[in-house]
Parts: structure tokens; C-alpha cells; sequence
């Protein structure tokens, strides 16, 4: 039960196939209960509640707005496409529903910045729906983490995660279409590894995040498969490769100055009621080098629980803290929410390349332009155009100024100049810059 004795009631807003598993997990977290599903039309959110057995006490919507306006519902979940994300989890916030919303949580970081000022303001939970942080061998890994004696400093990870989507999948699921999912295998898949890696190095942000060459996209342009490398102030490194284009795998591998800890089901373990991973300390090899020693050793972690089952019990209690007792919602969710949507945004922004400065007249309003578009935070804003060409990190610049200005700003510095047309005011000063 929650703080006060009443279990958390929850609504679904959309009956989309990941919803059925999440109704599961809230009937058999032991603080909640499902008491209300709403659909875009009465007969979808029957048969939804018929083909999954909900209780006669499941009260049945024909419309989101019903769910959020019902006043004996406390908290909702969020399972609809990532477009719709924005208008919904910030209308459920400003109704005082505390929000678990299905992941990606946004499809740029200005549209989750959004949904969690609004949050903050009404003083609602915030949760994403990434149910293996929930599960308690997530916590034991975690512990061995710590342990320098065991793993020592975190030198790198690796992380994948795929599965074969077959034709139908490709053709016509939401997360290969651009106005539904437009993040594609990054948003779905990729989000769990960009998470798997963020937890490894403790939400740390890299210094630098580079998409690497040759994604794979649909013909609308929906990215199916891609990989992006990740690196620290520190010199540790990540690397992670994500795609509905192989068979299935869902492997992390966290490698540290003296251990190694590796699992191959991070994502949903192959079983619900245990769950193993291994982990060697200062391997090294045999005599004649005809094997390892010592042999890394498996860990075995057991849960009463299914993970998505503890994600909505941890969610529920934090729920009924704010409701039963004025606590505050916990910042810590949200925080890794947001870490999460960065990475992902570096990495959409370009396939091959990584936008790593802005310059404007004004820091100001280079600051504005980039929180207005969902800027990952690792972008430098200048106060001068000026400050960008001398950025030793910058290879090439994109010019979008007045076309009277193109002369004296492309042919600065020595950086590679993308130019918005028309090129120049005349053909003489076009052949200075291509001189240039």
C-alpha cells in the first residue's frame, strides 16, 4: 500500500501492445491499482480491457481527457507515440496527475523540458518507463561498481541492443514512422543503451558524443539502425550500437581498472524471477597462457517481482509520499530522464557529425536559440561570431546570415563553410570565398 493505506490508482491513456504489460505490473505491484483506460474510442478501450482481463471495477474512457479528468485517478501512464508525448504528459501534470511516461520520453529535450517545468510547477512525480533500473540485480551490479577493490576506476562500456523487426515491423510499426516515432531504433532501442551507459559512468554527461558513420534509414528517413561512440573529460570511453535490422541482443559490458562486469539480457532478463550477470576481478592468465585466471564468477540476483512490476511499485510509493504525507516528487527521475534525452539529441542531430557550437550577437539570445531547440548541453554558446571560428574544436560552420555578410564571415579561419543561399550578393564575391 501507499504511505496512506490506499494503493495508487492509475489510469492508461492508449491501448498500444507495451500497455498490456504495464497493466500486468500494476496489478501485481502491491500499491497500486488500474482503475481506468482510455482510448480514442470507447469499443478500442473495451476490447482492450476485455482481451486483457481487467476487472468489472476498470472504469472505461473514449477519449484521453476522460482519464485525466477523473477525479479518483492519482497517477497516469503514458504509453502513447513519442509525438504525442508533449501534449499529453502536460496535460495530465497540469490536472495534478503524477506522470509514467513511456520512453522515449520526448522526441528533443526542449519538448521534456516542457513536460518537466510543468511537472515541477504542479508538484507531480515524474518517472520514464525504463523498467531494468528497477530490478534489484540493477542495485547489486551497481554495489560492485563502487567497490574500487573489486573494479578499481571505470575505464569503458559497450552496450547493444537489437532484434530483428521482420518486413511487417519495418513497414508499419509506429517506430519506423516519422510523425509517430521519428527517433526510430535510437529512441527505442537506443535509449536503453545510452541509459545502460549513463548508469555505468553514474549520469556523468560526456564530453564529446559522436554518431558514427553509415546509419542505416528508412525511406522516410526514420533511422533503423546506428551506432555513436562517447567520450569523457577523464578518458574513459562508450560505445553502443542499437538497430531493429539483427537478432536479438542486449548486451553491456562495464570494463574497469581491475574488474569486468558483463550481462547479456540488461534490457528484460531471460527470466522474471531471477536475473545473473558476471563480473571478473584482476584477471589475468594461466601459466602457459592456455587460459584465464581467475575465472569470472556469475551472481545470481532473485526478485518476488517482475522488474516492470517493481518499476510501478517504486513509482506508486513516491506517488503516495507527495499524496499522503506532502512530500516532494524526487528530482532523480526526472535528472535521469533528461541526461538521456541529451544524448539521444546529440546523436539525432547528424549521422556524421556533432553540433559542438552557436554564435550569435549576443550570448543571450545564442543561449535562447539553443534551449528553444532542444541544444544538448556539451554545445558551446558564443556571444560573437567571431568566438566560434576561433573554437579549435569547431572543423566547419554553417552560415545563415543576411547574404551581405557572407564575404567576410566564410572566408575566416580556415573552417569548412556550409553556406545558405543565395551564396553571395554577386558573382566577384562568391569567387572570393570559393577562392578562399
Amino acid at each position: 500500500m501507499a504511505a496512506g493505506g490506499n494503493p495508487i490508482s492509475v489510469g492508461i491513456l492508449g491501448c498500444a501492445e507495451i500497455a498490456k504489460k504495464v497493466a500486468r505490473a500494476i496489478s501485481l505491484a502491491p500499491n497500486a491499482t488500474l482503475s481506468a483506460v482510455g482510448s480514442r474510442t470507447v469499443e478500442k478501450a473495451k476490447r482492450f480491457a476485455a482481451e486483457n482481463g481487467f476487472p468489472e471495477t476498470v472504469k472505461i474512457y473514449g477519449s484521453y481527457e476522460a482519464v485525466l479528468d477523473d477525479p479518483q485517478v492519482d497517477a497516469v501512464y503514458v504509453p502513447l507515440p513519442t509525438s504525442l508525448h508533449v501534449r499529453w504528459a502536460v496535460e495530465a501534470a497540469e490536472k495534478k496527475k503524477h506522470v509514467l511516461l513511456e520512453k522515449p520520453t520526448a522526441l528533443h529535450v526542449g519538448e521534456l523540458d516542457r513536460i518537466l517545468q510543468v511537472c515541477d510547477s504542479n508538484g507531480v512525480q515524474f518517472m520514464d518507463g525504463t523498467m531494468w533500473m528497477h530490478h534489484p540485480r540493477t542495485h547489486k551490479m551497481r554495489e560492485m561498481l563502487s567497490n574500487p577493490s573489486l573494479f578499481g576506476q571505470i575505464k569503458s562500456v559497450h552496450s547493444i541492443f537489437s532484434f530483428g523487426g521482420g518486413s511487417d515491423f519495418l513497414e508499419n510499426d509506429i517506430r519506423v514512422k516519422p510523425d509517430l516515432d521519428g527517433l526510430g531504433a535510437l529512441g527505442d532501442v537506443g535509449w536503453y543503451c545510452i541509459r545502460s551507459i549513463l548508469w555505468a559512468v553514474d549520469y556523468e554527461l560526456p564530453k564529446t558524443v559522436t554518431a558514427l558513420r553509415g546509419p542505416v534509414l528508412n525511406k522516410s528517413g526514420v533511422i533503423l539502425s546506428c551506432a555513436s561512440s562517447l567520450l569523457w573529460e577523464d578518458g574513459k570511453v562508450a560505445t553502443f550500437q542499437c538497430s531493429f535490422l539483427a537478432n536479438l541482443v542486449m548486451d553491456v559490458t562495464v570494463v574497469g581498472t581491475k574488474g569486468t562486469l558483463h550481462l547479456n539480457d540488461f534490457v528484460i532478463p531471460f527470466g522474471e524471477t531471477s536475473a545473473s550477470f558476471t563480473f571478473a576481478t584482476e584477471s589475468g592468465f594461466t601459466e602457459l597462457v592456455t587460459g584465464w585466471k581467475p575465472l569470472p564468477s556469475e551472481h545470481i540476483v532473485e526478485t518476488d517481482l517482475p522488474q516492470e512490476a517493481l518499476m510501478v511499485k517504486e513509482f506508486a510509493t513516491l506517488v503516495g509520499g507527495i499524496r499522503d504525507s506532502a512530500l516532494k516528487p524526487d528530482k532523480k527521475w526526472p535528472t535521469i530522464s533528461r541526461k538521456t534525452q541529451l544524448v539521444a539529441r546529440a546523436i539525432s542531430l547528424a549521422p556524421n557529425a556533432n553540433l559542438s557550437a552557436l554564435g550569435s550577437r549576443t550570448p543571450e539570445k545564442a543561449k535562447r536559440f539553443a534551449a528553444e531547440n532542444g541544444f544538448p548541453e556539451t554545445v558551446k554558446t558564443y556571444g560573437s561570431y567571431e568566438a566560434v571560428l576561433d573554437d579549435p574544436n569547431v572543423d566547419a560552420v554553417y552560415v545563415p546570415l543576411p547574404t551581405a555578410l557572407h564575404l567576410r564571415w566564410a572566408v575566416e579561419k580556415k573552417k569548412h563553410v556550409l553556406l545558405e543561399r543565395p551564396t553571395a550578393m554577386r558573382v566577384g564575391e562568391l569567387d572570393q570565398i570559393l577562392q578562399a
